[in-house]
């Protein structure tokens, strides 16, 4: 990658506020490097090394420099920083570290069986020659499965560890030489997706409502769909009330280590032993459940626990207003899968009417 030198110093009101922007780069002036950890990344500044800088320059590690003394253009290039910022204010899960947890689990048969999910999801047996753009690929998994039915994939996602995580996917499981570009890219970002193109897929699964805007991430993932295209998403279901309480417990799980604690010692046991009552009073296995958790899309009841107790930012809506959404957009519903009134996600597949041309 091109690595451009910016030297425009910009002054801020907040001198005295610090701000982990990327790695240092070895070198003679203390250079920048975003992403964080990548020896080829885009060198986003160049400032003369002081000597007491040197020690951090010398071993590499992240440094920590006053945002007074940052250029516009960083500022600029990290809005995704604010994600760390988030984070540490309780504001948002960290979906990157739990789908870095579920890649460790990750095998053939899950990934075949989100081969087999993506095919149902998407009414097609093979992907061949199209173009499959996902948004939000948390672990990489549909990516991949896309990939295994013959797509150009392009996948992104607003969480660094969630990029790393589907590049690693992309490593171990795709085949050499695979048409597959993974990047770190946000939804809410119009400039960046303006840069994207047209697809023929465009896939979020379980990731808008997720994003602080749910309705303009809709919006604007549905303007990447190119003409003849399949628009396919999953959003939470509005439950009323109880939707309201889980925003609420949503976001004491992210408040910290405590709200975490609480959340996991509480939720996860009571879940666990209202689904054992229920499957012995109807005489089925209990562990059934479980055991068989990953055939519907590959994933893993157990980081799927954590996934839901922190999913903060949480939106939801209902089927309906989803799909006038689509008709407002000029999109047909080819295919919706309810959960049928209760927790969990609605899924859509609509596509965008081909260009008609007359002669």
């Amino acid at each position: 990658m091109a690595r451009s030198r910016l030297h425009h110093m910009i002054p801020r009101p907040d001198r005295g506020r610090f701000f982990r922007i990327g790695c240092v780069a070895p070198g003679p002036a203390l250079r920048i490097l975003w992403p964080p950890q990548a020896p080829d990344g885009l060198t986003l500044a160049v400032y003369r090394a002081k000597p007491h800088v040197g020690a951090d320059l010398r071993s590499g590690r992240p440094l920590i420099i006053p945002w007074g003394h940052m250029s516009s253009q960083i500022a600029t290039a990290n809005q995704f920083d604010e994600h760390a910022l988030e984070v540490t204010r309780g504001e948002r899960f960290e979906f990157g570290k739990n789908w870095s947890n579920f890649l460790r689990v990750v095998d053939e048969e899950k990934i075949e069986q989100a081969v087999a999910s993506l095919r149902r999801l998407l009414g097609v047996e093979a992907l061949s020659g199209s173009t499959f753009l996902d948004i939000g690929s948390g672990s990489g998994l549909f990516s991949l499965a896309a990939h295994r039915l013959g797509a150009r994939v392009r996948s992104f996602d607003y969480d660094t560890q969630s990029v790393a995580c589907t590049t690693e996917m992309r490593r171990r499981f795709a085949s050499p030489g695979a048409d597959w570009t993974v990047e770190r890219g946000s939804v809410l970002d119009q400039a960046y997706l303006t840069s994207l193109g047209k697809y023929d897929y465009v896939y979020s699964w379980g990731v808008l409502h997720h994003t602080g805007q749910m309705w303009t991430a809709i919006e604007n993932a549905a303007g990447l769909i190119a003409p003849g295209g399949t628009f396919a998403i999953a959003i939470y279901n509005d439950q009323g009330a109880w939707s309201k309480r889980w925003a609420t417990l949503k976001r004491f799980y992210c408040s910290g280590a405590f709200g975490k604690a609480v959340m996991c010692s509480t939720y996860i046991p009571a879940v666990v032993a209202r689904e054992f009552a229920a499957d012995v009073f109807w005489r089925r296995n209990p562990f059934k459940r479980y055991t068989q958790y990953g055939s519907g899309r590959g994933m893993s009841v157990f980081y799927d626990w954590f996934d839901w107790l922190g999913g903060y930012p949480f939106e939801v809506a209902k089927p309906e207003e989803i799909f006038q959404f689509g008709r407002r957009n000029g999109l047909e519903m080819i295919n919706m899968t309810t959960c049928g009134g209760s927790v969990g996600c609605n899924e859509f597949v609509f596509r965008r009417p081909r260009l008609h041309t007359h002669g």
